[in-house]
């Protein structure tokens, strides 16, 4: 119960230095208001899969690992292979993540990176299709290695990345033969996550654990170059004229993240 108390005192201090740091235009890193940490990715990270990605923003380490397999179609897409996406936590990445299996989080986040992606539409689910009553299924898995802030984007870029890195398995007499290939999958485009808290009066972008824990309100917007093709809010509120404005931002940053994963 102490140690409760303690955090929350903590929590609250922390919340008002970070506040007064917003009302100067200023954060703790260093970064202006709209800016990301540092950004890297890397492609092919995992030899025996058939796309993988190891994607940071700032400390913030997510590995993204796609695999296929043969499986049975959805009976109202009988000509069209699936996509399954998960998430887990590992121990490693956060003192406070536990054993298990997956929690809330982890489930949230592999859902709404897998809405980016398919609300993009930029797999051609039909190069899929292996025969009637047989097509692959493209698992998408994501292990988050370590956390220091927006787990989200640094999924939804890994997850982007590994896309570009995926092939798709030949497949013979009806199986797949693994480490050979009959094409890439080439994404049409890529959905690129861009994730803003609002802590008192100010708008962030990129938030780290600290601004995390000191959000009113946060929302992730999902675009291609095209359309915003999901949103995720979580708890707080935002008007019309913050949410249009936060869509822009997401559009522009998009286009220069959107640069570092082709």
């Amino acid at each position: 119960m102490a140690a409760d108390k303690d955090e929350f005192v903590f929590s609250a201090v922390r919340k008002e230095i970070i506040n007064e740091l917003l009302g100067r235009g200023e954060r703790s890193d260093g970064r202006d208001l709209f800016e990301y940490r540092n950004i890297e990715i890397q492609k092919g990270v995992i030899e025996n899969s058939e796309g993988s990605a190891l994607a940071k923003i700032g400390k913030t380490k997510v590995l993204a690992a796609i695999k296929f397999d043969l499986s049975t179609p959805y009976s109202d897409r009988p000509n069209e292979g699936t996509m399954i996406s998960g998430a887990e936590f590992l121990q490693l990445a956060h003192p406070h993540f536990e054993s298990g299996p997956p929690g809330e989080d982890a489930i949230e986040l592999a859902r709404v990176v897998d809405r980016g992606i398919r609300s993009a539409e930029i797999i051609d689910f039909g190069s899929l299709f292996i025969e009637e009553g047989k097509v692959m299924t493209m698992f998408l898995d994501f292990y988050i290695l370590d956390n220091f802030g927006n787990m989200l984007d640094t999924a939804g870029l890994a997850a982007a990345a590994a896309l570009t890195d995926a092939k798709i398995p030949k497949v013979e007499n009806g199986a797949i033969i693994r480490g050979e290939y009959s094409s890439d999958l080439k994404p049409k485009t890529l959905p690129v996550p861009t994730t803003f808290v609002k802590i008192g009066k100010h708008w962030i972008l990129d938030p780290d654990v600290d601004e995390e824990k000191s959000a009113d309100t946060r929302i992730t917007i999902t675009t291609t170059e095209q359309h915003v093709c999901s949103m995720q809010k979580g708890e707080g509120k935002l008007t019309r004229e913050e949410l249009l404005n936060n869509i822009n931002i997401s559009f522009n940053i998009g286009k220069d993240i959107r640069k570092m994963l082709f």
